[in-house]
């Protein structure tokens, strides 16, 4: 709400209680989709291996515009199709190494509850039912209503902020939006009974029915994506404050956009990417994963994936290998100075406090989940720590702050002795062409090329025998 960076203290001062807005199953998630979840992830691991307990409440939207439309479409019904879709969702959650929510509950289990706070939102004059059998909400009957986004009143007031887009029904306000859907033919066997006929609910309030059922009316921090902010979060804030009368969440956090070649990911433009097109393109999705948390939550992410002539190269993923690679060599020289090859455990690591040389990669998590800033920390304390000139204890210690911070990122690290990716042959092209323009002392090409291989994330380091080309951290 201040947009300032605050404190994180739970309200009941033992465990850190959350909501982040999950999937609407109805089809694969893309990699935009996976930028959110993914850091959400790395915030609650932040939290924990910060010694913070945390207890994750994640939905799953499987009733709404979009699902009863796609499974009518495949013939197959609501929840057949949408938990197929959600087990697609797990199974990429789980190759990504997100940890599981605490609790996953959905839409369609809480109808019940739904229709409970609609019921008392008509009762407190914030809800008013149609002549056709759907109930709206009453936007102008909760003041403030806007000010998470600050939206200005004059545009609700005209209806410029096409918060209602998806509501095609008759209402009294062109800002109201619907709580209750009533029944229509194109639902096929979608629908359900209610005090005000039969229908399915609107989709903002499920988050308010679920967040109320499983954190009650106020808890400690609300997540989701940019784009969720208005007027999903209004909505919800609308809904959930007008029942209660208290404050939903203390904190709501945000996460920014992932463009893809510049321009925002659409199926349209071509540029739509799911983790199963990754992996048949030959890239892991750890390798993915580094690459969602190589940008600061608030600023936008470009994936670039294809080069000047269209060409699908993906120069960010094959970065993210070469760095992981780069963790996996080091953790195989400190493992076999401290003697102990098997990896630590998450629980193991809840308990370490000791970050060693790596606990200045850790605290930029803790300042504002700066992911970017502790990998390149990550990796400016490998470059310091002398492993031969440790003793097996010290060489144990640093082990264990490195895993805590490599954990906290949820990364994981390839096998050792695996083969690193060359850069990709435009990459090598484009150094070629630097050190042919260096030795015709064309220093201005040449430093037009460097600068065009640092653009593509690549970095070319001069040596005696010619040049080296590294991925950029």
């Amino acid at each position: 709400m201040s947009r300032e960076v605050c404190d994180l203290q739970p309200r009941d001062g033992k465990t850190y209680r959350f909501y982040c807005c999950g999937p609407t199953v109805y089809g694969p998630a893309h990699i935009g989709n996976f930028r959110t979840f993914v850091l959400q992830d790395v915030f609650r691991r932040s939290l924990e291996l910060s010694g913070l307990p945390a207890f994750h409440v994640r939905n799953l939207t499987d009733v709404d515009d979009k699902t009863i439309r796609d499974s009518q479409a495949s013939g197959r019904s609501l929840k057949d199709f949408t938990d197929h879709w959600r087990d697609r969702f797990h199974t990429d959650c789980d190759k990504l190494n997100l940890l599981r929510p605490h609790l996953e509950p959905s839409a369609v289990e809480h109808i019940p509850h739904q229709i409970a706070m609609i019921r008392e939102l008509m009762e407190k004059g914030h809800a008013y039912a149609s002549a056709d059998g759907s109930v709206y909400y009453r936007v102008a009957s909760f003041e403030g209503y806007g000010r998470l986004s600050r939206l200005d009143q004059r545009e609700l007031r005209e209806g410029a902020s096409g918060a209602v887009a998806d509501d095609e029904y008759d209402k009294d306000s062109v800002s109201d939006f619907a709580l209750w859907k009533a029944r229509r033919d194109e639902d096929g066997a979608n629908w359900w009974d209610s005090p005000w006929g039969q229908g399915r609910p609107g989709w903002h309030l499920e988050c308010s029915a679920m967040c109320r059922e499983y954190l009650g009316d106020s808890f400690d921090l609300h997540s989701g994506g940019v784009d969720l902010v208005f007027p999903h979060h209004e909505n919800e804030i609308a809904q959930s404050e007008a029942c209660s009368g208290h404050v939903m969440a203390d904190h709501w956090f945000h996460l920014t956009h992932l463009l893809v070649d510049g321009g925002k990911m659409s199926k349209s433009a071509g540029n739509f990417y799911t983790l199963d097109q990754l992996e048949t393109a030959g890239f892991s999705p750890a390798e993915l994963r580094y690459v969602l948390i190589s940008a600061h939550y608030r600023q936008p992410l470009n994936f670039v994936a294809k080069d000047a002539d269209g060409k699908e190269t993906f120069p960010a993923l094959l970065g993210a290998r070469q760095a992981l690679q780069r963790l996996a060599k080091f953790e195989a020289v400190i493992g076999a100075k401290a003697g102990t090859p098997d990896m630590p455990t998450y629980d193991t690591l809840l308990a370490a406090k000791d970050g060693a040389s790596f606990q200045s990669a850790f605290e930029s998590l803790e300042n504002d989940l700066n992911t970017p800033e502790a990998l390149g920390r990550v990796f400016t304390a490998i470059k310091s720590i002398k492993v031969d000139t440790l003793s097996p204890k010290d060489a144990a210690r640093e082990r264990l702050g490195f895993h805590r911070v490599v954990a906290a990122l949820g990364l994981r690290l390839p096998v050792t002795g695996e083969q690193a990716a060359e850069a990709p042959s435009e990459i090598q092209a484009l150094a070629e062409a630097r050190r042919d323009a260096k030795a015709a002392k064309n220093w201005a090409e040449s430093d037009r090329l460097r600068n065009e291989i640092s653009a593509l994330g690549w970095e070319v380091k001069d040596t005696k025998e010619g040049y080296e080309l590294c991925p950029k951290n």
